[in-house]
């Protein structure tokens, strides 16, 4: 019993220390946010992009566009699509072409300049996720990554949020505090 809860207090201390610094990437993220509400105000859209966890935050955040993030706010939906969801497409893609450019593909057909492109990797270094951010730049399409510390990713972004770990969990609980901030602020900013 001891042991489960010194792991679970050191865990804890370890997620709070990694939330806490990222107040240093306070403008990055007032970057983001404004670079989604700005895009939807010209009648653009988010395509979100990532792999496993990163998926699930993709689903989670466009799911928080299109209905409501906070209960209080009375607003319509804004177009929000995770490019993660459509499983037929994705099958068929990756048996035909490989998986390295199911979300690069998406982006060439469904991307419209103009839009923003969440892309979420903890790593940094998804082939895949890399490969939408080039599509997306190929298309005038805004790209925002949202990282951890380290990969080619955040430097090819037109707006990084990185994460200061490299352990994974940590990454993707914050990765969704992150989250709801650039919803919030998207919420706030188009409907005061």
């Amino acid at each position: 019993m001891q042991d489960a809860v010194a792991t679970i207090t050191g865990r804890l201390r370890e997620a709070a220390a990694v939330t806490e610094a990222m107040s240093g990437r306070a403008t990055e993220i007032a970057r983001a946010a404004a670079t989604v509400a700005e895009s939807f105000q010209r009648g653009g859209k988010l395509l979100l992009c990532g792999n496993g966890g990163s998926a699930a935050d993709c689903q989670h955040l466009a799911a928080e566009f299109v209905s409501r993030l906070s209960k209080d706010v009375a607003r319509p939906g804004l177009p929000a699509i995770a490019l993660t969801t459509d499983t037929s497409y994705l099958t068929a893609y990756a048996n035909d072409f490989g998986f390295d450019g199911v979300f690069a593909r998406q982006i060439e057909a469904l991307g419209t300049a103009g839009d923003v492109l969440l892309a979420i990797s903890t790593s940094g270094s998804s082939r895949n996720v890399l490969a939408a951010a080039d599509a997306a730049r190929r298309k005038a399409i805004a790209v925002i990554a949202l990282v951890g510390d380290g990969g080619p990713l955040a430097g090819t972004a037109d707006i990084a949020i990185q994460v200061p770990s490299r352990d994974t969990q940590l990454i993707q609980q914050v990765h969704l505090a992150v989250e709801h901030l650039i919803c919030r602020l998207v919420e706030q900013a188009l409907y005061p």
